[in-house]
């Protein structure tokens, strides 16, 4: 069988201030501001990437900074934690980082044989570090992390749903995953050759509220496909199982499609190429603000209107 999802690709999230947004990501968690561009659908706004050296796929965390936008609740129909990956012995290490920088957490705990710490950005995002040895991507060498400790991508995303029944028949029937584990109304799934990056966990919560959308919410989140041409596979087996599917979006640095899986969350199926040295070389990834051709006649007006952004 051909392969058609790989894993996860990237994650979207709503924020509120732009500047707080960069520092927690750089600084706080010692990610790669790898591209500064905006919303294609809404330029005022930026939108700006987050990953590791490359911005690899499966690394990838986005964000759209609405400044003074209100907290999200988190609930069923929502993709409720983001959950990187770092090696076993960073524990105690990244226990000592989030005291000594003021950010609470929960944990350790267990998972599925794994020890994880819970915690959230400025805004509410939901996010986890698991830590594992099962790994093997390099972290960032960012000078402020040493290497062994940086955190190596994403390891899982969690699904809050009503009835998880459709939801699981969408991941196995249609794209490609296999049930790898259950655990307390948890059922995780694996792409691909499974591992950190491409884990994706089906939470059965039927007594939780339902979601609201605001600073902090995950907007979508997005898998991995080799090419375009995978992409048109997908999207037509989608298609046949009775999804509404978008068009091919053209977002610069990969292709999307867009659907709503059966509980409500917002799924993309992302290119892996061209990546994001197509408009600037790896040394300077995030340096200066990047915008579709459609906008370049514009550029004085949205550099005069976007915040400035620092990085620490």
């Amino acid at each position: 069988m051909e392969t058609l999802i790989n894993g996860l690709h990237h994650v979207t999230t709503l924020a509120g201030d732009t500047q707080r947004n960069v520092d927690y990501y750089t600084d706080i968690l010692g990610l790669r501001l790898v591209k500064k561009t905006v919303n294609f659908d809404a330029p005022d706004v930026y939108h700006l990437y987050y990953g590791n050296e490359t911005g690899s796929p499966g690394t990838i965390l986005t964000f759209f900074p609405y400044g003074k936008l209100p907290r999200g609740r988190k609930g069923v129909g929502q993709l409720t934690y983001t959950a990187f990956s770092a090696p076993k012995s960073a524990l105690s290490f990244w226990m000592d980082r989030l005291h000594e920088r003021n950010v609470p957490y929960a944990g350790p705990y267990n998972r599925f044989s794994e020890t994880y710490l819970r915690f959230e950005d400025f805004d509410g995002m939901g996010i986890e570090l698991v830590f594992s040895d099962d790994d093997q991507r390099s972290g960032w060498d960012n000078g402020r992390i040493p290497v062994e400790y940086a955190v190596r991508g994403f390891h899982t995303v969690t699904l809050n749903e009503v009835n998880p029944d459709r939801t699981v028949k969408l991941l196995t029937e249609t794209m490609q995953h296999t049930l790898v584990g259950e655990e307390e109304g948890r059922f995780r799934f694996k792409a691909g050759k499974g591992g950190p990056g491409n884990f994706v966990d089906v939470l059965h919560s039927p007594k939780d509220v339902h979601a609201l959308q605001g600073a902090g919410s995950v907007h979508h989140v997005a898998f991995s496909t080799d090419s375009d041409e995978t992409q048109l596979v997908i999207q037509e087996q989608l298609q046949v199982a009775g999804y509404h599917v978008t068009p091919v979006q053209d977002r610069n640095y990969f292709n999307s499609i867009y659907f709503r899986e059966p509980g409500g969350i917002l799924f993309e199926v992302a290119t892996n190429p061209p990546g994001f040295t197509v408009d600037e070389p790896l040394s300077e990834l995030g340096m200066a603000l990047k915008l579709p051709p459609q906008y370049e006649p514009r550029r004085a007006k949205i550099e005069a209107e976007l915040p400035e952004i620092i990085v620490k």
